[in-house]
């Protein structure tokens, strides 16, 4: 299995306030009810720092996180010396690329929440992380996982420009202030990719005192684009959605949202 590698380096400190600031982030919701539904054990690639992965925890489902960021991961490990016996008992971490990885046990429900899949660039590693996820579906199991819907009318909107993501305050720290910015830096449309650059400015008696920046390059998909990939990979859908919310997958939609099982041969 594949080493951990030193990605989000930077953001991976700032990562939990940084969501936790974001009250229209609604997602981790949908994955328990996915997971309670499941009766367990879940597997989810791409865990990050655990912002889905506690929650399930701590609702009694047993879950297994996958990730290839080293320092992602070593602050899921700190939450979860926070967390009570029970709920660390039922968490197992492993260290794995998502497009390689495997574990050698099977699983009702696998997951790929808050868009993993959009860092894969190629249509050959998007094939392997879909194909990899499926490997670990037991029959009839059930395989989740959500991507932006793209609008093809802002992409190139705001190029070069700083905006104001998100603001908190750590609670080690209640007297700074930290704020999220991003600046999309360039659009490949021939490659559906855009890359950014998060900076992390922090303040502290409206004074900057540091500053932290971040690129990332995100991949973006059509509905015909997906379709061939789960015709590739095996997959067929049972359910897809256009919020967490369970709306109809329409051309008003902010998300999309997969429940695909191994196709019948």
């Amino acid at each position: 299995m594949s080493s951990a590698i030193d990605s989000y380096h930077v953001a991976a400190k700032y990562y939990d306030g940084a969501y936790g600031a974001m009250k229209d982030l609604v997602d981790a919701p949908f994955y328990l009810e996915l997971s309670r539904r499941s009766g367990g054990p879940v597997l989810e690639i791409g865990c990050g720092t655990g912002r889905v992965l506690l929650p399930i925890a701590r609702a009694g489902v047993e879950i297994h996180g996958v990730d290839n960021s080293g320092p992602m991961l070593a602050i899921l490990k700190e939450n979860l010396r926070r967390e009570p016996p029970g709920v660390r008992d039922r968490v197992s971490l492993h260290v794995g690329d998502m497009r390689d990885f495997r574990l050698n046990r099977k699983f009702p429900l696998v997951t790929i929440p808050f868009r993993p899949m959009q860092l894969m660039y190629t249509v050959a590693d998007q094939l392997r992380a879909l194909t990899s996820a499926a490997a670990h579906l037991a029959d009839r199991g059930t395989l989740a996982f959500d991507v932006f819907y793209p609008k093809f009318d802002r992409l190139h909107l705001h190029i070069g420009e700083e905006q104001l993501e998100a603001e908190w305050s750590p609670p080690s720290s209640p007297d700074t202030i930290i704020r999220r910015y991003y600046r999309k830096e360039s659009v490949d449309k021939i490659h559906q990719t855009y890359t950014l650059t998060f900076i992390f400015r922090s303040y502290r008696n409206s004074q900057l005192v540091s500053e932290e920046s971040e690129p990332l390059t995100m991949s973006y998909y059509t509905y015909p684009h997906l379709q061939a990939l789960f015709l590739l990979a095996g997959l067929e859908p049972v359910a897809e959605y256009g919020s967490f919310a369970k709306a109809p997958l329409d051309n008003a939609s902010e998300e999309m949202i997969f429940l695909l099982r191994p196709a019948r041969r």
